[in-house]
């Protein structure tokens, strides 16, 4: 699978781009706050229907303009398909092949694509929060059914936490329509748990190889799932809707006077050990980059086993933050598989080698010029 193409209109502050990309490796190089992570954000925009960095489509908008369009012409299957993402101040359309799609679960897979960027670190070391968008994200390229799952969980626990706040300022204790609600909730959160149990059991095999050729076997990675009821990837289906249900009741008060909702994947964490210690708390800066080095590039192993094609990659400014051991085992591991783009203050660090595969431009002030 490879992007052909990359045209982008009124986006950020790129005006035009036209960008004719079907070689492996591109590097963007330049200052910072030039427009140089605007490009990778605009693939990533394409892959997922949304920004990893902005929840409003307005904010992707160039100043002082009313929209934005995003186009990719993709090869992958032996044909070439055309996605595009049309951002407005308030909604998006995304489309493939011309045909819009009105669900983003619809929409998203089509280009898969794994993003590392310097803020991923904050996979280890960051909050609950960090890394239940990681799962949902990367689970939602290889499962659409997940994507669906998880937004009407999303729609449901706005209305139960509604629904919440009025039983608790009227001091009541019961409602039929709560009941009706948890019903509903058990029957999104068992399948969204499952999607994750078995996701972190295939990303925790390709993270536990790639961390150990790293560390040269001197560490074995574990990643411990967290969830906030007591609930295990041993349990099947029907076990998790009794436990689930029975929590739910036992926890109503107590939600009725808090007015939100306490339990659910939406509360979950998963932990990152290394020889048993927790990397969150105790790990070196060192350790806790190499975790989040290796669940980069299990997500490239898992998503080529689910799909069976590689994602392309997103490195954004991340190659100042490995060390040169680290660097040139990731530049490794993509060479020769992974359509890759690149954004870089500087070429210093990198080797003869990439620099002579890759084609090389020049980001400032969102103008991009394409050297030699």
């Amino acid at each position: 699978m490879r992007v052909q193409s990359l045209d982008l209109y009124q986006y950020r502050n790129i005006a035009t781009l036209e960008l004719k990309c079907p070689e492996e490796l591109h590097l963007f190089v330049g200052p910072n706050a030039q427009g140089k992570t605007n490009i990778l954000e605009s693939l990533y925009v394409l892959a997922l229907g949304k920004s990893h960095r902005s929840r409003s489509p307005r904010e992707l908008i160039q100043f002082g303009k009313q929209r934005a369009h995003l186009k990719a012409r993709v090869a992958k299957d032996g044909q070439i398909h055309r996605l595009e993402v049309q951002l407005f101040e308030k909604g998006k359309k995304v489309s493939r092949n011309g045909i819009e799609q009105s669900r983003l679960s619809q929409y998203i897979g089509f280009l898969p694509a794994v993003l590392f960027a310097p803020e991923d670190l904050a996979l280890v070391k960051g909050s609950p929060q960090v890394r239940r968008r990681f799962l949902d994200m990367e689970i939602g390229q290889v499962s659409r059914t997940y994507v669906h799952h998880l937004s009407q969980l999303s729609k449901l626990i706005i209305q139960r936490n509604h629904l919440l706040k009025e039983l608790g300022k009227n001091r009541q204790t019961y409602s039929p329509l709560l009941d009706v609600m948890d019903e509903q909730f058990v029957s999104l959160a068992v399948p969204i748990w499952e999607k994750r149990f078995r996701f972190l059991r295939m990303l925790t095999k390709w993270a536990q190889e790639i961390h150990q050729t790293i560390t040269q076997k001197q560490e074995e990675l574990m990643i411990e799932y967290v969830p906030s009821i007591q609930i295990d990837d041993g349990m099947r289906t029907e076990q998790l809707r009794e436990i689930f249900a029975n929590e739910l009741l036992k926890i109503r008060d107590k939600e009725i006077r808090r007015g939100s909702t306490l339990l659910g994947p939406q509360r979950d964490d998963f932990r990152l050990k290394a020889n048993q210690l927790d990397l969150h708390t105790f790990g070196s800066q060192g350790q806790q980059r190499t975790a989040a080095l290796s669940l980069k590039l299990a997500e490239i192993e898992l998503i080529h086993q689910e799909m069976g094609v590689y994602p392309i990659l997103l490195l954004d400014d991340v190659l100042s933050e490995l060390d040169d051991s680290r660097k040139t085992h990731l530049l490794t591991a993509i060479r020769g598989r992974v359509q890759t783009f690149v954004t870089t203050t500087n070429l210093e660090g990198i080797d003869s080698a990439t620099l002579e595969q890759a084609r090389i431009y020049r980001v400032r002030q969102g103008i991009i010029t394409e050297l030699g």
